[in-house]
Parts: C-alpha cells; structure tokens; sequence
C-alpha cells in the first residue's frame, strides 16, 4: 500500500510549479487521504537560482524522503518519489546510490533529462539498470532532452519501467500538466 507521494522540481523551478500541483490535484481526486509533499532543493530555499552539486542534490531527496516517512509515520518503501526533469533525475539517482540506495515503492519521471539539448552524447542515464522499483517516466515526443528512442534504449534493461509519451510535446509538456497528473495518479494507486 502506497502511504504517499514525495515530489521534487526542475532545476529552474520550484515546488510551486503547475505540473506538481497538477499531480497533487490529481492524487488527491482519487484520494482524499493521500499524502503528497512538493519539496524545494535547498538552492531554491536559499533564493539562489543555480542547483547545487548532484552529490548534494541526492542527499536532499534522501532527506526529504525519509522525514516524510517520519512525520507520515511509515517506511520510505512505502512511498512513491520523483518529478519533472533533474526532480526525476535526483529521485532515480537516490533510488539507483549503489553505495546507500533509498527504498521506495516506485519512481515517477516526468521528462527526465536524458542529456543537455543538442548534446546526445553527454548521456545521464547510466545509473538507471540499477532501480529496480517500478518506474513511470513519462515525456513528449519531441523532448530534446531526450528523443523516445534515446530514452527506450536508456532504460532497456530496467525490469519494472513503463513509458508514456506525450504525442508532440516538448521538454516543457506546455498545457498537459492535468493529464500529466491523471496519468500518474492512476499508476499510484494501481499499487
């Protein structure tokens, strides 16, 4: 049983940002009693505009996930965490730490950045064989983050993944936050 969702940003966002709301909407329509915390990297609470270092970024994911879990009064393996774009990308990371994973029920990756636009060949995906709770990445066929084709080769070799893609959308999924948020909140609650 899913006691709740942990949600994370893009790096030029906040947890204010439409498409989390959007998800949180969509949980608690279908769950009046489902716990959802939207979180701030700790760049964006100290007003800077720059995210920190990935190493630190992780470290905020695993702090975040594991006072929800305390204040929800649950295990972390009983929450499902992830986010739009670098969001995704600190969950998945977090989840795939070789040296401290974090468990979780599942992992949500809503236009996870594959690689910088233009550059496929700074590939940020090698991590991602290691996650072995259910994923959801959803994306836009024409993110230039990454293409579908990138991003199936990508995750090939995870177990539990499932795709949804955005037929012609970009990186910024504009005006499909609602259905962004439908799509995940009925993959929650199939748990």
């Amino acid at each position: 049983m899913i006691n709740g969702v942990v949600l994370f940003p893009g790096a030029g966002t906040d947890a204010g940002h439409s498409s989390l709301v959007a998800i949180e909407t969509a949980l608690k329509a279908v769950d009046s009693k489902i716990k959802v915390m939207r979180c701030n990297f700790d760049y964006r609470k100290a007003g800077k505009k720059f995210p920190d270092k990935t190493p630190v970024l992780i470290e905020a994911v695993r702090r975040s996930v594991v006072g929800a879990a305390h204040d929800w009064g649950c295990a972390t393996s009983q929450i499902v965490i992830g986010g739009r774009s670098m969001g995704g990308r600190m969950s998945s990371m977090a989840i795939a730490d070789a040296e401290n994973s974090l468990d979780v029920a599942g992992l949500i990756c809503v236009c996870y950045p594959l690689h910088p636009p233009k550059q496929p060949h700074k590939l940020r995906g090698e991590h991602l064989s290691r996650i072995i709770s259910p994923t959801l990445f959803i994306s836009g066929t024409r993110d230039e983050f990454g293409t579908v084709d990138e991003l199936t080769t990508a995750t090939a070799t995870m177990l539990n993944k499932k795709h949804v893609w955005i037929d012609g959308a970009r990186h910024d999924l504009k005006n499909k936050d609602a259905q962004v948020g439908e799509i995940i909140a009925k993959w929650v609650m199939s748990f």
